[in-house]
């Protein structure tokens, strides 16, 4: 888990996406390795040549442009060092010799360095202001010293670096050396880097980064030089490198074990996330097929004798609002660049809602104002359904542990079902059934946490939120009308389909994953799919037209808006009959249509009872759809949940496992 933590101007800051750390129990072989520091550290960073050529063509059009270069060419200088391991400047005399687990780099002199130095000084200096002088100098004073006391090339940096005997029987080899060290040495404090605040968001970004990558070489780097052993003096000091924890040293004895760690480690940067091999080889050996026949909808008058009546509808958002300029902030040196507004132009997503309490509480919340709204006792309820695939906890599952917090002594059953962003229509159809069997109301909770689980990855932090929602379905009244009319599910398809959205993912130090193009087809199959059925059935309160002109708002799941739009037209559909609140509340995942449905209510889009159309599709590749009837009434009060702090950070850090000196050891400080 990856939380992110408040700092002291109440800001959202998320340390996984500028600290470079990964998590090398998932990294196998020096190859999964490789791809997972091109993408990250490299396919985005530019080289000194690249931004000397940039330099003397006129490239930048302003110091912003300039500075985040560099910042992205240092982040990828400091690519193993940064994720592998502490530096620790050590008297020769005192350096062991003989452990396995300390390293010294070998390094090769940076050639043509003084005109790289020199263009790059001249450049900014010329160049406009972007937004605030001030800032941009001090993140320059910052990031310049490291570029201009670089004394190696980058380019075939050894993940695996030598012992420090291994080093000795290599002649000539150089290493880092200077003549004396100060242990205190000025570094930035972990409070610094959380704290960093400045009024551009692009800029707080890189300010952040600079202070992370002076952390990086705590020593007078204007007295550093490179030596072979036999130049090295006893009281010279020299950087070790350590590993910076068991998991690092574990990964180099596997590299080492297996023969690779002299090779490969010249290979060229991997431009795109390497598919494990088992998975290319599944896509080329099994091709999707369809089944024998199609599965009908389940029509649910015609199907069931009990039908089932919404007796309650409530929601607990996150209580962090992380908008856009947050996002920004929070760059991680491994995107591309990207403004607020062109997140918003790009998924329609203004801002989306993170919680620092577990998923389960947040269940919790919304259950009991559920519960309140019904009128209804915990010895009522005969079964809990609970929709989600972010939950920290397997046993007892979220619903079996609502069910005792609840005050249930027993339920016919009480249980988690992963259906992902299809989890409201998937958690309807199984409520359906339990009523059959128990006919009495059965609890349905529909609840996400995203915020700790997508690290520096981009398109998921612009997408994805967190936030509960519950519902009490109970038997209606022999002869009364239900208010599930269809309930209607999928699974499967294509092999990038199934796979188009992964968590956790290995290539992507086990963050959540989304795949745009896959994500996008697998939307589409099943929206066309979706409405082709609803147009060949009748409506079942007028047979004359069908169950899509029936129809009176469709509520999607809230996964982006402009690809929703832009598919939902080529169906035939405009604009005008569905309804978003994805703008405010990002992409929630199972619980983002019922959340949904509850802000049509408290909009006035909905205000009287009507018919939805509510379909949802995502990772799996799972679909599924309800027609439901929506009455405002049943729509409770708002659950506020309060901003939950430890003395100073956000309660995130303690509540997935992370504590204040857990992150400041990331810092190294």
């Amino acid at each position: 888990m990856k939380p992110f933590v408040i700092n002291r101007y109440g800001r959202l800051v998320f340390p996984a996406n500028f600290l470079g750390d990964l998590d090398f129990s998932v990294l196998g072989t020096l190859d999964q390795f490789a791809a997972v520091i091109g993408r990250d550290f490299e396919a985005k960073a530019p080289t000194g040549t690249d931004i000397l050529a940039r330099v003397e063509s006129g490239a930048y059009p302003g110091r912003f442009e300039l500075l985040r270069d560099l910042g992205q060419n240092l982040y990828w200088v400091n690519r193993y060092a940064i994720t592998m391991f502490d530096k620790r400047p050590t008297r020769w005399r005192d350096l062991a010799k003989h452990r396995d687990d300390v390293f010294l780099p070998v390094l090769t002199p940076w050639e043509d360095s003084e005109r790289k130095v020199a263009a790059v000084e001249r450049a900014f200096r010329a160049l406009p202001a972007t937004w605030d002088a001030d800032t941009e100098n001090r993140v320059f004073d910052l990031l310049f010293d490291l570029f201009r006391t670089k004394l190696h090339h980058a380019t075939e940096l050894p993940a695996v670096k030598p012992t420090v005997a291994e080093f000795l029987a290599q002649p000539g080899a150089l290493t880092f050396v200077m003549p004396a060290y100060d242990p205190d040495y000025p570094v930035f404090r972990t409070e610094d880097i959380i704290d960093a605040h400045e009024s551009v968001p692009e800029l707080e970004a890189l300010m952040r980064w600079a202070m992370v990558l002076h952390n990086q070489y705590p020593w007078d780097r204007s007295r550093t030089e490179l030596r072979a052993a036999a130049g090295i003096g006893d009281d010279d000091f020299v950087v070790a490198f350590y590993p910076r924890h068991r998991d690092v040293l574990a990964f180099i004895d596997r590299v080492k074990s297996s023969g690779r760690a002299g090779s490969g480690q010249d290979a060229p940067p991997g431009r795109k996330p390497v598919k494990p091999v088992e998975a290319v080889e599944a896509v080329e050996a099994v091709e999707a097929v369809a089944p024998a026949t199609p599965y009908p909808p389940v029509r649910v008058r015609e199907a069931f004798a009990i039908q089932p009546k919404f007796e309650a509808l409530a929601i607990a958002r996150g209580e962090h609002v992380c908008d856009n300029a947050d996002v920004i902030r929070n760059a991680s040196f491994s995107w591309s660049p990207m403004s607020a507004s062109e997140i918003s132009a790009k998924t329609g997503i203004e801002q989306r809602r993170y919680t620092s309490r577990e998923p389960e509480q947040l269940a919790l919340h919304a259950a009991r104002a559920a519960l309140a709204k019904s009128g209804r006792s915990a010895a009522d309820i005969g079964a809990v359904l609970v929709s989600t695939c972010t939950s920290n906890r397997q046993i007892p599952s979220i619903a079996c542990w609502l069910s005792g917090e609840l005050g249930l002594l027993q339920t016919h059953a009480s249980i988690d079902m992963v259906a992902a962003c299809a989890g409201l229509p998937y958690g309807m159809a199984e409520a359906v059934r339990q009523l059959q069997e128990v006919s009495r109301p059965v609890l349905l909770v529909c609840v996400e946490k995203f915020s700790d689980k997508i690290g520096s990855v981009r398109t998921s932090r612009m997408i994805f939120g967190d936030g509960a929602a519950a519902m009490v379905i109970g038997p209606a009244r022999a002869g009364e009308a239900g208010d599930v009319e269809v309930v209607q599910t999928y699974a499967s398809g294509p092999h990038g389909e199934v796979n188009s959205i992964i968590w956790p993912n290995s290539e992507f130090d086990g963050d959540i994953t989304v795949y745009g193009p896959e994500v996008k087809s697998l939307v589409q199959r099943y929206l066309v799919q979706m409405l082709d059925e609803l147009k060949a059935q009748a409506d079942p309160d007028n047979p004359e037209r069908t169950l899509l002109e029936s129809i009176e708002l469709i509520i999607p799941h809230q996964a982006n808006k402009t690809m929703i739009l832009n598919l939902a037209g080529k169906a035939g559909l405009s604009a005008d009959q569905l309804y978003f609140n994805v703008e405010r509340m990002g992409n929630v995942s199972a619980a983002s249509i019922p959340i949904a449905v509850y802000d049509a209510v408290r909009d006035g889009v909905i205000t009287r009872p009507a018919r939805i159309f509510a379909p949802g599709f995502g990772a799996g590749a799972v679909g599924g759809y309800a027609v439901m009837r929506i009455d405002p009434a049943i729509v409770a009060d708002e659950v506020v949940l309060d901003i939950v702090e430890d003395a100073g950070r956000s309660a995130a850090a303690q509540s997935a496992g992370s504590t204040s000196d857990d992150i400041r050891a990331a810092f190294g400080g």
